[in-house]
């Protein structure tokens, strides 16, 4: 009886569940780790007024500074996401997704300030989607 328990468990995702991260889901939290502290240096940047961005007239133009702040917010979003997938948390999936989600746009956002810089976080901001909003055939579910 305890042994069928146990393989119920196995199959449902309890206590014994031997299930571990897929692939997809440590690589998307190993670059949010790594986006997440770039982010907070590139918000420290901005928050010092370095000269490394060029202000322009832009649509969603923002002091340098809110821009520094914001870059800050989202990257320690985006590291304690990242945790949260790579311990295999049940809501570090959607949050490392709607982290994603929330950098992408700002990047986007970001674009005319810095673009060598915002176009490769936009590309690993798709990426990091991607991989934790895909499909996993046999999981229990995204946990």
């Amino acid at each position: 009886m305890a042994a069928m328990r146990n393989e119920t468990q196995r199959r449902h995702g309890g206590q014994d569940s031997s299930e571990g991260l897929s692939s997809a889901s440590l690589f998307a939290g190993a670059v949010m780790m790594l986006s997440g502290p770039l982010s907070i240096l590139m918000g420290a940047s901005g928050i010092a007024e370095d000269n490394l961005f060029a202000a322009s007239q832009y649509a969603y133009r923002f002091d340098l500074t809110a821009w520094g702040w914001i870059h800050i917010v989202v990257g320690l979003a985006l590291v304690i996401a990242g945790l949260g997938v790579v311990t295999n948390k049940s809501w570090g999936r959607g949050a490392g997704a709607a982290a994603a989600g929330i950098s992408l746009i700002t990047q986007f956002m970001f674009v005319p300030y810095y673009p060598a810089w915002a176009i490769p976080m936009m590309t690993l901001d798709l990426l990091i989607i991607f991989a934790l909003t895909r499909f996993h055939a046999g999981t229990n579910g995204g946990r």
